[in-house]
């Protein structure tokens, strides 16, 4: 990524990359260590030996998340071709994460985890940035960011004032608002000649009860 930044647009902004991009790098991989003690057989409750491809395809979302944001920390423009090719990278690793992970047996909290954090990553990520090219209304943008900060803040109160263990596991209204969300971004980065198709898709109510779904989801019986 670094090398193709530095071919493409010159060692100016390859060099205001690189300090946010080894940082986000740095905290991806930190976290990863962090949680290996939960890297246990969903199932069986092993400990797996290998992080497994599964994680490493959840990793590879989590690096293109650590690029888009270094960009933005670093004051780097990005061109919609540029978010497209990344969005793209990121639903494939989203859905075959998933896939190999049932496939190899080895599904486990710490792919849950690793799952949760990347998606909240690259898509606060992209959407600032298209906030901040004009591309995203603003009001769909906030409810984009409240469909994962929501449940991140409720998990937060439930684990440290409650210290109450949080699920990680999606909900049907959750998976629904994936879809919606990723088919409302491939709307808006298509072709000019599409533009009016997010127009009509101006009201992403699916975004708001996604976060309500995964707080009633933990919330005690």
């Amino acid at each position: 990524m670094l090398t193709a930044t530095f071919t493409l647009e010159g060692i100016g902004a390859a060099l205001r990359l690189l300090s946010g991009f080894a940082f986000c790098v740095a905290w991806q991989q930190s976290d990863l260590f962090w949680h290996l003690g939960l890297n246990r057989h969903a199932r069986t409750g092993a400990l797996l030996q290998k992080i497994g491809l599964a994680n490493m395809l959840s990793g590879l979302r989590g690096l293109c998340a650590a690029y888009l944001l270094a960009r933005l920390i670093g004051g780097l423009a990005t061109s919609p071709v540029l978010v497209l090719f990344v969005f793209l990278t990121g639903i494939a690793s989203d859905i075959l994460d998933g896939q190999v992970a049932r496939l190899t047996h080895t599904q486990s909290r710490l792919g849950q985890i690793m799952d949760g954090e990347t998606d909240f990553c690259l898509y606060l990520a992209m959407t600032i940035i298209l906030i901040q090219d004009h591309i995203l209304a603003l009001w769909i943008g906030i409810a984009m960011l409240l469909r994962f900060v929501v449940p991140l803040l409720a998990a937060l109160v439930s684990y440290f004032l409650f210290a109450r263990p949080v699920s990680f596991g999606s909900t049907l209204l959750g998976k629904y608002a994936w879809l919606a969300q990723c088919l409302y971004i491939l709307l808006l980065l298509a072709p000019a000649r599409l533009a009016f198709v997010p127009r009509v898709a101006d009201l992403p109510l699916l975004l708001i009860a996604a976060p309500l779904a995964q707080i009633i989801a933990n919330k005690p019986a």
